[in-house]
Order: structure tokens, then C-alpha cells, then sequence
């Protein structure tokens, strides 16, 4: 490709541009979960913040933000706060999104119903297989749910 300076310039930083964005939507776009049995959401990055949400183990964040030991996450809600970096993990979970969501034996929907999960409850991810998700229930059997149903890792 014969490119005139001005041209070269351009493309170069078109790309570097473009790199600075992917960047940073990877980095906005990382998730963590509870590790401990709850953990406060924050309207601050601090102790002192107010308390805004309790939230149980393994219940799914978006992190859009780091500062220091704390993170600032969106749960599937939409809302927002600031969580210890400490008390979180990498270990995928599911919340359920739908009012109710079937629960079912395999990966489609002419596998058998074993049971129903209902909004807000939070799965443990085993497997993702195109469009079907299977979690680990507390107090339920385990299964597969259409991903469309659930927000999540």
C-alpha cells in the first residue's frame, strides 16, 4: 500500500484510538462476584460510605471503575455503588432477570421442566453452550436456563 505521510498519520492513529477504546471496554466490561456470605454496597469508595445495598454470595457485578482496594460495580439492575476489592471473586455467577425462568434438563426447550427459578435469584455457572447457561441452585435442582433470561458470567 503506497500511503502519503498525512494518510500514514492518520491511520496510525485511527488504530491507536481504536486500541484505547477496546481497552477500555474490556476493562469496563469485567465482572466479579460475593465471596463472602454478604457484602455492603457502598455510595463511596470507603468505610464511611453509606451502606446502600446488602448483597448476598455469589450475586454478579458489572465493574466499571477501579480506585485503590475498591470497586465501583452496576449490578443487573442497573444500580450502582462501590465494593472492597477484597471481598469479591471471579468465580461466574448468574442472576435470574425474567419474573420466572424454567429450569430444565438440557440445553433447548424440548428438554424436560425440573423446575422454575424466580427474579433475583442468584446460580453459580457450570457451562455456557450457545444460547443455554447451566447453573448450580441453592435449594433447587440444578439445570440449564435460556442465557436471555439471565445477566451475568
Amino acid at each position: 500500500m503506497n500511503c502519503t505521510r498525512p494518510a500514514r498519520t492518520f491511520f496510525a492513529t485511527a488504530g491507536l484510538c481504536a486500541l484505547a477504546l477496546t481497552a477500555g471496554l474490556a476493562h469496563a466490561q469485567s465482572m466479579v462476584s460475593v465471596k463472602g456470605s454478604t457484602l455492603n454496597m457502598r455510595d463511596g469508595p470507603g468505610m464511611n460510605s453509606s451502606v446502600l445495598w446488602e448483597l448476598k454470595r455469589g450475586y454478579p457485578l458489572q465493574v466499571t471503575k477501579r480506585q485503590g482496594s475498591w470497586l465501583r460495580v452496576r449490578d443487573f439492575e442497573g444500580d450502582t455503588g462501590w465494593v472492597a476489592r477484597s471481598l469479591t471473586r471471579k468465580t461466574p455467577h448468574h442472576i435470574v432477570k425474567a419474573k420466572v425462568a424454567n429450569v430444565r434438563s438440557g440445553p433447548g426447550t424440548q428438554s424436560r421442566i425440573v423446575g422454575k427459578a424466580e427474579y433475583g435469584e442468584v446460580l453459580r455457572t457450570r457451562e455456557k453452550r450457545a444460547e443455554w447457561v447451566r447453573v448450580d441452585r441453592d435449594g433447587g435442582p440444578d439445570g440449564w436456563i435460556a442465557k436471555r433470561l439471565l445477566w451475568g458470567w
